[in-house]
């Protein structure tokens, strides 16, 4: 940092001072989490499945690090691998809902850095980072869509291009706060599709799907079948959140 870009990051501080991304606590830079937010959140990391990145209790290191949870040995999913940064909790939730409904851009950047180290695996094989799109209607009202920002800051971070409008959400879905697994598949089937004029851009490509949580996987799945169908060679999943079940 340049003796210019210190001294405008010193007046900037003197006058927005940088908050904790969670609880909103003073901290020494932006993007940055307190020390008791940042002990709270459940950062995640091997060992975990290697389909969808569920993870264990134990090490199943016998068996080659390419371990499968039982619903992914029961059902393979539509992606190759799954990863997140860390686990979508009572103590993560206010980090990602700050992010997503109160306008608390700033993290992106951060974000984006960690989702690097969490999904290094993924990134050395990706071609092109696709987020899961916003339906047309809840992007008007919520002014931004928080898989593009976070997809456009990986992007950036790992320099690999972006196509944050080739998925498009072709049709309205209800809120899935509290449907379950089977509840969520339905919800989604059909809503997603390629724009056929960015058709070129995953043909025969790595594509590495972004959204902010992974629940059940339904959303992404759906949107991984139809990467997939439109003639993706593979697709990765890399989220901020997922919730671990069983917790």
């Amino acid at each position: 940092m340049t003796a210019w870009a210190r001294l405008m990051r010193v007046a900037v501080d003197a006058v927005l001072p940088p908050l904790c991304l969670c609880c909103g606590a003073l901290v020494s830079e932006p993007g940055a989490l307190c020390p008791m937010c940042w002990e709270k959140v459940g950062f995640l990391s091997a060992p975990q499945c290697d389909a969808c990145g569920h993870p264990f209790e134990f090490d199943p290191g016998e068996i080659g690090g390419h371990a499968l949870c039982a619903p992914c040995l029961n059902k393979a999913p539509p992606w190759r691998h799954a990863r997140a940064v860390f686990r979508y909790d009572d103590q993560s939730k206010p980090l990602v809902l700050r992010f997503k409904h109160s306008d608390r851009l700033e993290g992106a950047p951060a974000f984006a850095r960690w989702m690097a180290r969490a999904g290094a695996e993924l990134l050395t094989g990706t071609d092109v980072i696709v987020p899961v799109p916003l339906h047309r209607f809840r992007l008007l009202s919520r002014r931004y869509n928080q898989a593009a920002l976070l997809a456009l800051a990986l992007g950036k971070v790992a320099g690999l291009a972006v196509a944050p409008d080739l998925l498009v959400r072709s049709r309205m879905t209800l809120s899935q706060g509290h449907m379950n697994r089977e509840e969520r598949r339905v919800n989604v089937r059909g809503a997603f599709a390629v724009r056929p004029r960015q058709l070129p851009q995953i043909r025969g490509k790595a594509v590495l799907l972004i959204d902010d949580v992974m629940t059940t996987g339904a959303t992404v799945g759906e949107c991984a079948s139809v990467l997939m169908d439109a003639g993706a060679a593979a697709v990765d999943v890399l989220t901020l959140g997922r919730v671990v079940f069983g917790e």
